[in-house]
């Protein structure tokens, strides 16, 4: 497994973990993506432009508001969850109940704005209440195996 390299964005020393899919760039965070895709799609944009009038190499296709390799590398494949099971997490009441939850809801914005994600999350993990979040998640992406049942 690669190290990751420095944020082409921020900087970042061994940060970078993403890719974008058009341009290969690297960066480390979800902030730095969106910065990075207000340059790389205008790039694109205007490389259209240029071939259209025969001046510039054909584009890379654009994707949609983002795309599986913007988030996972080759590496983090054994962490994909698949679609379907993700679009359960949008239907589960249990879930919603929980992010009606004030408190819960500002821990999710301040994990999601830190840059430090790793060490806020094992802090977080220690929040009873994210914790029952988290377990509610993994109970829907990956309900548990139901063993030693007796068949009937």
């Amino acid at each position: 497994m690669r190290e990751p390299g420095p944020c082409g964005e921020c900087g970042a020393g061994g940060a970078a973990r993403y890719r974008c899919p058009r341009c290969d760039s690297a960066y480390c965070s979800v902030p730095c993506c969106r910065t990075h895709r207000e340059r790389c799609v205008p790039d694109a944009r205007r490389d259209r432009d240029r071939e259209a009038t025969g001046q510039g190499p054909p584009p890379v296709p654009a994707a949609g508001p983002w795309s599986v390799e913007d988030i996972l590398s080759e590496e983090d494949e054994q962490d994909r969850v698949p679609l379907q099971k993700l679009k359960l997490l949008g239907e589960s009441e249990e879930l919603r109940d929980l992010l009606l939850n004030p408190h819960l809801r500002q821990l999710l914005l301040t994990l999601d704005r830190a840059q430090d994600k790793s060490s806020l999350m094992r802090k977080f993990m220690q929040e009873p209440l994210f914790v029952e979040f988290a377990d509610c998640c993994l109970s829907i992406v990956e309900p548990p195996e139901k063993e030693n049942i007796l068949p009937e």
